[in-house]
């Protein structure tokens, strides 16, 4: 053994210690963490305006702090960007990642010096945990490739202003940066299709060990490096590829034809980034479920997702929560969010420790007709139908379909891979069957002839490519909501419809 590679071992085992203390202590940890938060908050505007100062135990802080959201976050945001101090958190943010809204245009999320750290470590004790757990630390001993936003930022202003990932990438640590593809020049290249064609030419020929990306835009790189060397599949390409990282959307819509192209199964790691904060990430490849980050800086509550928009829900802290239901996450932290509303939901499947499974987003769901559709459900009907009738896809979204002369129904519309010939009634209808196994209000529906069985309305192999193109977002980290309530996202796609 090297002595390079003792000091590797040493630091991954002293660092997966950290992680196992933060386990087994993480309702004290959260309260200390609330403690820390509501001092820090007293010296704030917010602070003052919500009477910090007054603020002794938990109850007394959800009695003074309002789940809130973006709208209402604006004017502090405002208030920063006009160079005002200490108005959501002490000083100023180092960095504000924007992102896109669904009601609220483009978000400013402010990152501060103590919550960049919350999105570094976060990464890095993922990566700690995989190598703890498999013994090897072969897969970072190559090349890493990390599809990622682009790390220009915006200088116009004191605040400097980028994507996310564009943020993180100018805090990856020294030992990773000489092994990180693609370059910084080809990251900073605006255009999607023409980043990706210069992405496989820095990458062709590399000892790739660790790809990292959404889903969806890292098959596009698979299929882009094979029809550029001709290989039958990506071990081909690179022998020694052992771990994907991911996180996004759920994977298990892609794993059959990521590992298709791939060539065998690899390792996966699932995360559960955001702007707002770095919630979970997988932290064992036999265990089910995302360790949740209860040491990072983020105070955790959650309402019961069926509860969200009553005047003032129930809010659980972590020593509150039960399994298995669906709880819309509200964080508090020192990024300077307050009774956030991530938008997001997740179902605890562990208390001991702390896991969690994204289920959906808050927004994107199907309730046109009391049914409240949301993404996990759909998820395992795909999968399971996937599976039973042996076929891949590129991609799926499902929205209403409103009739005036018959019973409406769900539309799904989905990219096969490869166009397969496949029989869409059988589909349509094991698809349904799955869907009322999962949600008695879509049963009650069909069974009580206020819906029909869903119909799939089936669209080109790159139609969802082409519809994020047509509307700016191709690349990236933007991704197509997988159920929407309205019929937005299914009018742009019909353009793309198969021929008949």
């Amino acid at each position: 053994m090297s002595l390079s590679t003792a000091v590797i071992q040493s630091v991954i085992a002293l660092l997966h210690q950290r992680i196992l203390k933060n386990k087994k202590n993480a309702i004290a940890t959260q309260q200390k963490i609330f403690q820390q938060l509501v001092q820090t908050g007293k010296k704030t505007l917010i602070g003052k305006d919500l009477h910090f100062q007054d603020i002794n135990t938990q109850k007394e802080f959800q009695q003074a702090v309002p789940i809130t959201d973006y709208e209402n976050l604006k004017p502090y945001i405002h208030k920063i960007q006009q160079g005002e101090q200490n108005v959501l958190w002490k000083g100023q943010p180092l960095y504000f990642a924007k992102t896109s809204g669904t009601t609220s245009g483009i978000k400013y999320i402010p990152i501060t010096a103590a919550s960049i750290h919350n999105h570094i470590n976060t990464a890095r004790n993922a990566l700690i945990s995989y190598a703890h757990e498999k013994k090897t630390t072969k897969a970072f001993e190559g090349k890493m490739i990390f599809l990622s936003g682009s790390p220009i930022l915006d200088s116009s202003t004191k605040i400097l202003t980028g994507r996310l990932s564009g943020i993180v990438n100018h805090h990856v640590p020294a030992y990773i940066k000489t092994k990180q593809l693609p370059t910084y020049q080809t990251n900073c290249i605006a255009d999607w299709e023409e980043k990706l064609d210069h992405i496989v030419s820095e990458t062709m020929d590399a000892d790739m060990r660790l790809i990292s990306g959404i889903p969806p835009w890292v098959q596009m790189y698979f299929e882009q490096l094979l029809a550029r060397t001709k290989k039958k599949n990506i071990k081909e390409i690179f022998p020694h590829l052992e771990l994907f990282v991911h996180g996004g959307v759920n994977f298990q819509p892609y794993k059959k034809i990521l590992e298709q192209y791939i060539g065998t199964a690899i390792d996966t790691i699932e995360t559960y980034p955001a702007s707002e904060g770095f919630i979970a990430y997988q932290d064992s490849l036999e265990e089910t479920g995302l360790l949740l980050n209860t040491n990072s800086g983020i105070l955790f509550e959650f309402v019961l997702a069926v509860d969200i928009h009553e005047k003032n829900p129930r809010r659980f802290f972590l020593h509150e929560v039960e399994l298995n239901k669906n709880y819309v996450v509200i964080i508090s932290s020192n990024a300077g969010l307050w009774g956030y509303n991530i938008g997001d939901t997740i179902k605890f499947v562990s208390l001991n420790p702390y896991k969690i499974i994204v289920t959906g987003r808050i927004k994107h769901f199907i309730s046109a007709f009391g049914e409240h559709v949301i993404a996990e459900e759909v998820d395992y009907a795909m999968q399971h139908t996937m599976q039973k009738f042996n076929f891949s896809i590129k991609d799926f979204t499902v929205a209403p379909h409103f009739t005036q002369n018959g019973k409406a129904y769900h539309e799904w519309f989905i990219a096969f891979e490869n166009n397969c010939e496949v029989d869409l009634s059988a589909i349509a209808k094991d698809l349904n069957e799955q869907l009322c196994k999962k949600n008695i209000y879509y049963t009650d529906l069909i069974q009580g002839n206020v819906l029909n069985t869903l119909q799939i309305t089936r669209v080109e192999e790159n139609a969802f490519i082409l519809y994020m193109k047509s509307i700016g977002k191709l690349g990236e980290q933007n991704k197509v909501p997988r159920l929407s309530n309205d019929r937005i996202i299914a009018d742009a796609l019909l353009p793309y419809c198969y021929p008949i």
